[in-house]
């Protein structure tokens, strides 16, 4: 009997080989052939799954997405059974922050799909990721969560400093890329406004992402 394919597997499978390939040469340069390539399969075989470039770009960008997702999953389960929202946030936050290969990886395909997309109409007609708010709701629910639990301080306003975390965390890791400053100092950064919004009594110990 033939072997039965596999397609979602095989689908990862190119997406992994888009990945490496992006993360050497910038997503700007990959082809679909230079995907192939890398994979070990046929050009015709990635057309097959993808159709076009830029739905193999988005389709990588997903499957980058759960392997970000499960690094901060991997965080918050060395915290413990119950981390609480100060480390939750740590663990969102340096994650996203390019101090391994794969966290470097992830945060230059992450910020490349985006710029291309504002120039690219094709790329640009790609969901770039569902729901655009997901990641500040959920920072904004973890701040509101420790004010009402007296964890964080209870004037500031949840929402902007989600804001402001995330946008400083995606700052940060551009200034790690380009070296302007280290992984170290960037951490260092974070940690201090995390201080300042995380105030109360006992609530200076960091969490999961402090190591």
């Amino acid at each position: 009997m033939p072997k039965r394919v596999d397609h979602e597997e095989r689908r990862a499978q190119i997406a992994e080989a888009l990945i490496r390939v992006a993360g050497r040469q910038g997503l700007h340069a990959v082809g679909m052939r230079d995907v192939a390539a890398e994979a070990g399969v046929s050009l015709r075989l990635v057309q097959y799954y993808f159709e076009t470039k830029e739905k193999l770009l988005f389709y990588g960008l997903q499957h980058l997405t759960d392997r970000f997702t499960a690094r901060v999953g991997a965080r918050l389960a060395a915290a413990g059974p119950d981390p609480g929202p100060r480390a939750t946030v740590e663990a969102l936050l340096l994650a996203s922050l390019p101090t391994d290969d794969e966290s470097r990886t992830f945060h230059l395909l992450y910020s490349s799909y985006a710029i291309l997309s504002v120039t690219d109409e094709a790329l640009a007609a790609q969901p770039f990721i569902d729901n655009p708010d997901a990641a500040e709701n959920a920072m904004a629910g973890l701040l509101e969560r420790a004010q009402g639990a007296g964890l964080a301080d209870p004037e500031a306003d949840a929402r902007t400093e989600a804001i402001s975390l995330l946008a400083m965390a995606a700052a940060m890791g551009t200034s790690i890329l380009v070296g302007q400053r280290s992984p170290e100092a960037a951490i260092a950064v974070l940690h201090h406004h995390l201080d300042r919004i995380f105030t109360a009594p006992g609530t200076s110990e960091r969490g999961a992402g402090a190591n």
